[in-house]
C-alpha cells in the first residue's frame, strides 16, 4: 500500500473536498483524485460518496479512514521514535469544547508551541460528546471536554480529570428579580442557551423535568458573547462561565442569580485513545498548562 494514497484519502475525508485536500497536501486536484482511486482499486471498494457535498466516506470508507489514521499515526510514532534529535513532529489534532475556549486557551497553546515548535497543532471547536466520539474514531488525537459533574468519559478512552468548573445563571441587571430565586420562578422565564448538543443543557432540562416544571428556550446560539448580549437586553436567563462573564462587554448590564439547592457545575477532562505514542509528551504539556489555567480561574 502506498502511504501517499492513504494520506490523500484521509485528507479528503477530513476536509470534505478534493479542492481542500489538494491545498492541504500541496498537490493538484487530479493528483489527489488519482491517489484516492488507487486506494479504492487496491481495497476493491468505493470509499467516497461522490454525490454528497461535502464529500463523505461510504461505510467501507469510514472503516478505511479509521484504520488509515491508525496506520499513519503509527508511522509518525515510528519516525519520532528513531529520530536522533528527539523532536516531536507531525500533526496534533486537538478538540476543544466552547466552555474551555471561553476560559482562555492562550496559555496552554503557547505552552505547546514553545515546547514543540515542529508540531503542527490543529484546533477544532465543538461539543464534548462529538469530540469524544471523534477521539474514539481516531479523527482527533486528544480533546479537552466538559461533562456535567457526576458523568465520566467512556471507559475505552484515557481520561484525566481537571476538576469541577462553576457555571452561573445570569439575567439582565435591570430585571426585577432577586439575586436568589427558586426553581419555579426560574421556570417561568425563557432561556438564552447553547444549541442542543451541550451536555449541561440536557442536565438542566432534566432538572426541570424532574420537578415537573417547564423549560422554555427562546434563543439558541453557540457564541457566548452573543448569548450574553441577548440576556442583557432582557430576552431571558442564560448560563455563563465566570471568566466569560468577567470578560464580556455586557458585564455591567448583567447580574448572576442563585437557585438554593441547585449549584450547577461541569467537570473538565482531557481525553485521548491509549497509547498516546509520540503525542504522549504534547498531551501532557497541554494537560498541565490547561490545569494551571483552570485552577487560576477558579481560584480567582
Amino acid at each position: 500500500m502506498n502511504t501517499n494514497d492513504l494520506l490523500a484519502f484521509v485528507a479528503v475525508v477530513e476536509t470534505g473536498s478534493i479542492v481542500a485536500a489538494s491545498a492541504r497536501l500541496n498537490l493538484t486536484q487530479p493528483g489527489v483524485t488519482r491517489r484516492v482511486q488507487n486506494l479504492e482499486q487496491l481495497l476493491g471498494a468505493e470509499l467516497l460518496d461522490r454525490q454528497s457535498k461535502p464529500l463523505r466516506p461510504t461505510v467501507a470508507g469510514r472503516e478505511a479512514y479509521e484504520h488509515g489514521r491508525r496506520v499513519l499515526r503509527s508511522l509518525e510514532d515510528l519516525k519520532s521514535g528513531v529520530a536522533h534529535d528527539g523532536v516531536v513532529r507531525g500533526e496534533f489534532r486537538l478538540g476543544i469544547t466552547p466552555y474551555l475556549s471561553e476560559s482562555g486557551l492562550t496559555g496552554p497553546l503557547d505552552a505547546l508551541r514553545g515546547a514543540f515548535p515542529s508540531l503542527a497543532v490543529r484546533v477544532v471547536s465543538g461539543w464534548s460528546p462529538e469530540h469524544m466520539a471523534r477521539v474514539g474514531r481516531n479523527e482527533l488525537d486528544a480533546a479537552a471536554v466538559c461533562l456535567p459533574d457526576g458523568m465520566a468519559p467512556a471507559a475505552d478512552l484515557a481520561a484525566d480529570d481537571l476538576g469541577a468548573q462553576p457555571v452561573l445563571f445570569v439575567v439582565a441587571r435591570d430585571m426585577k428579580i432577586g439575586k436568589s430565586v427558586d426553581l419555579e420562578t426560574l421556570s417561568q422565564m425563557t432561556w438564552v442557551i447553547n444549541q442542543d448538543g451541550c451536555g449541561f443543557r440536557q442536565v438542566l432540562k432534566r432538572h426541570f423535568d424532574v420537578a415537573h416544571l417547564p423549560f422554555n428556550v427562546a434563543v439558541e446560539a453557540l457564541d457566548s458573547e452573543l448569548r450574553l448580549s441577548l440576556v442583557a437586553r432582557g430576552l431571558g436567563v442564560g448560563i455563563a462561565t465566570p471568566v466569560a462573564l468577567k470578560r464580556s462587554a455586557y458585564r455591567g448590564k448583567l447580574k448572576a442569580i442563585k437557585v438554593p439547592g441547585f449549584t450547577p457545575a461541569v467537570r473538565a477532562w482531557v481525553v485521548h485513545r491509549p497509547p498516546a505514542g509520540r503525542l504522549e509528551r504534547p498531551i501532557a504539556v497541554f494537560h498541565d498548562a490547561l490545569d494551571r489555567e483552570l485552577r487560576a480561574l477558579v481560584g480567582g
